[in-house]
């Protein structure tokens, strides 16, 4: 009897995932399914980028309890996997909606559909979102500079620029520590001081080499 359930189970849950198999490739769901797998991919994103990078910045930089330090890996985790999530739901179904509702895609609804998922999500100014409001500027503005040239706007440099930028970027940002360093954002200014106040500072070979700072009181 209890053979005979199992396996009836068995063939409900196999005729159940024929079903969402075949859902899956109907052509006229495509746009709300991926609008749902849009959902899935941002939460996993999130969390594989953001988890190892909490870790790190979280064990070298942080104080506290290992359970307090475990508690901000994860929330920091949870934060960017839900916005991710959150902003590419959104932003493929308001992408679907002007689609359907014109006839045709076309380039401003990409960017009004990222301005209001932009708005909606990663508008609270908060250390996450403002490391990934930095990090999508920056490649930005490389993005720019390189569309500026293949559409002619200014012309193809003879050199390559970059050295330049390199000299640029770390000028500025040392000049913004060493002078006005509350300007910048705070894992920047923890990674920073590290770096370069940090080791200005030892008391013997232990926390010369071995050691960042001392953990005793000798």
């Amino acid at each position: 009897m209890a053979g005979g359930a199992m396996a009836g189970g068995a063939e409900s849950f196999r005729a159940l995932l024929r079903a969402a198999n075949a859902l899956l490739q109907k052509r006229r769901y495509h746009a709300a399914l991926a609008v749902i797998k849009g959902f899935r991919n941002g939460a996993v994103y999130g969390a594989k980028i953001r988890a190892p990078h909490a870790l790190v910045m979280t064990f070298l930089f942080k104080s506290g309890s290992l359970r307090e330090k475990l508690k901000s890996i994860a929330q920091a985790t949870y934060a960017h996997s839900r916005n991710l999530a959150y902003f590419v739901f959104t932003y493929k179904g308001l992408l679907a909606a002007q689609s359907r509702l014109q006839g045709k895609k076309i380039p401003f609804h990409s960017f009004l559909a990222a301005c209001i998922g932009g708005w909606l999500v990663f508008g609270d100014n908060n250390p996450i979102n403002s490391q990934i409001i930095m990090y999508l500027l920056s490649r930005i503005l490389f993005g720019l500079s390189r569309l500026a040239v293949e559409k002619g706007y200014i012309p193809q440099p003879k050199q390559d620029p970059f050295p330049l930028v390199a000299a640029l970027v770390w000028g500025t940002v040392l000049w913004l520590f060493e002078y006005h360093k509350e300007t910048l954002q705070p894992s920047l200014q923890s990674s920073m001081t590290y770096l370069y106040e940090d080791s200005e500072v030892w008391h013997d070979l232990s926390d010369f080499l071995i050691y960042n700072k001392r953990t005793d009181s000798k």
